[in-house]
């Protein structure tokens, strides 16, 4: 991991919850991550959780990103996974969080839009300079199955905004927790997860069964 994430997770403040969505504190990631990965190994439930995003980006033509973490992440280790999954900072919104990650994780510039001007703009924008990229909904009860290696896992629940959008210029995963990008057509990835699911993380699968309705070209967006 790059000295630069690493201070950014010791630095950054997260706003916590109980599992009924109630704020109960301010804390920094470090210290949360360390707190509910120690609950969960106690007792085998976690009791708290934090606002995230999560983000599938495609082509303009429909191909599907997805990233494969780093072998060193200690959960979900070599997996494909979605484009980008990020924790949303205390004071910050969901679309704020989604436009800081594809700036800093990524390496352009996004701009998060309503869905009228969303399909408006997917069709005359130039996404060779600039990420068009729309909130689908979120998700109070978002459960998210982390893998830790040798069959061992944990269950991490969020408040989630799930985010699609289209870009084409050139994608880099710039804060070393990435070790590749790959793309697929949908017809493709629906293939891949049938033939190898032991590939790709359970959050992309989620995504892809509950919204792959919505990941097609821009051509065909209605």
């Amino acid at each position: 991991m790059h000295n630069s994430n690493l201070e950014k997770q010791m630095s950054e403040k997260l706003e916590i919850f109980d599992l009924d969505n109630e704020p109960i504190a301010i804390q920094d990631r470090k210290d949360y991550e360390l707190e509910i990965f120690n609950e969960y190994q106690s007792t085998g439930a976690i009791t708290k959780k934090v606002k995230a995003i999560r983000l599938v980006l495609m082509t303009s033509q429909g191909r599907i990103y997805l990233q494969k973490r780093s072998r060193s992440k200690k959960t979900n280790p070599g997996l494909l996974d979605k484009t980008i999954g990020g924790h949303v900072s205390a004071g910050h919104s969901y679309s704020l969080t989604v436009v800081k990650e594809c700036a800093e994780e990524l390496g352009f510039p996004s701009s998060v839009l309503d869905t009228a001007e969303f399909k408006k703009a997917a069709k005359v924008t130039n996404m060779q300079i600039i990420g068009i990229i729309r909130l689908i909904e979120i998700l109070d009860d978002f459960v998210s199955k982390r893998e830790l290696g040798e069959g061992n896992f944990l269950l991490q629940p969020y408040i989630t905004g799930i985010y699609y959008g289209y870009y084409d210029g050139p994608i880099r995963f710039v804060d070393g927790e990435s070790c590749g990008i790959e793309s697929f057509s949908l017809e493709e990835l629906k293939t891949e997860l049938t033939n190898h699911p032991e590939r790709f993380t359970d959050d992309l699968r989620f995504m892809i069964e509950k919204y792959g309705d919505l990941f097609v070209p821009v051509k065909d967006i209605k």
